[in-house]
């Protein structure tokens, strides 16, 4: 039985729509759902407990930007981590920042220019948040978290609070220990970064150079991101718009006319059944020209 002073799952809202919750805008709903606010996790943390103890499954959503949620939706509890703050130290010549999962990459990189603290510069643009980038090792632009994080503090069903070295992450383009998990019975709580000093002017010019390549290159709108994983050696762009499917629709569903990589929502109407079949419909044209695979670098989340 739960403690009258902590909150349980029955006591949450239900079969709540998860679409405002994810870049494409797309996305049913959650048999449960939760919303993080406080860093201290300490109103989460019984919930992850309860959820746990019932083999109930958990699925936490940062900035939404890389998932697509089914029309179904997300069975067992679902958790919007909303959860901010920062803390700077010092190490020597290097600056720590503990930051809560929960808080935002943009956030991230501007709180380091306006500290004059280089590495962050890539995460300008890109709308994550840190619990998702340590992760799937999010970067752009050349560089990634991996660069920078020294460790993440976890909550784990079996062992409670630990932190674990980046070292330990087995960090890859857009892989780590973390994501291959099978049991996903763990929670982000926060991650420390080492950066370095540099000129604010400096820091703002690679900034701005990164966003203006990002408005040259990526579509605007309701998009995901890239949807797949470049190949090595390739660009999964190219060998889409090789395809001869740059442009091609879907319901209300588009591969971008601006990036192949980027399929972009055009309309309320759409569903991520759409969305999904666009998905499929890449990955089979690409393995008939090409005999490549593309991987996600998204997720799709729920029943497909």
């Amino acid at each position: 039985m739960v403690s009258p002073n902590l909150p349980s799952i029955d006591d949450l809202p239900r079969k709540q729509s998860l679409a405002r919750f994810t870049a494409a805008r797309l996305g049913g709903p959650a048999d449960y759902l939760y919303i993080a606010k406080d860093p201290s996790y300490r109103d989460l943390i019984p919930l992850l407990h309860q959820a746990w103890k019932h083999r109930m499954p958990v699925t936490v959503i940062g900035g939404g930007a890389n998932i697509l949620i089914s029309d179904a939706g997300i069975r067992g509890l679902t958790i919007i981590n909303r959860a901010t703050d920062m803390k700077r130290a010092f190490a020597g010549n290097a600056a720590v920042v503990i930051v809560s999962s929960g808080t935002n990459l943009i956030r991230l990189a501007r709180y380091c220019h306006d500290n004059a603290l280089s590495g962050m510069e890539w995460a300008i643009a890109v709308p994550g948040t840190i619990g998702g980038a340590v992760v799937n090792n999010a970067g752009a632009h050349g560089n990634d978290i991996a660069n920078s994080l020294t460790r993440a503090l976890i909550y784990e069903a079996d062992g409670g609070e630990r932190w674990i070295e980046a070292k330990c992450m087995k960090y890859a383009y857009r892989h780590s220990w973390l994501k291959a998990r099978d049991d996903r019975r763990f929670f982000v709580m926060r991650a420390e970064f080492s950066f370095k000093s540099d000129d604010p002017a400096a820091i703002q010019q690679r900034m701005n150079n990164n966003n203006e390549y990002r408005r040259r290159t990526q579509p605007p709108g309701a998009s995901l991101g890239s949807i797949f994983k470049n190949p090595p050696g390739d660009f999964a762009g190219r060998l889409i718009e090789a395809t001869g499917l740059k442009g091609q629709t879907l319901g209300s569903v588009q591969v971008s006319p601006v990036h192949a990589n980027f399929f972009v929502n055009h309309s309320s109407d759409a569903s991520a059944s759409d969305y999904f079949a666009l998905i499929e419909l890449v990955r089979e044209r690409v393995k008939e020209r090409f005999d490549i695979e593309l991987e996600l670098e998204i997720q799709a989340l729920g029943e497909w």
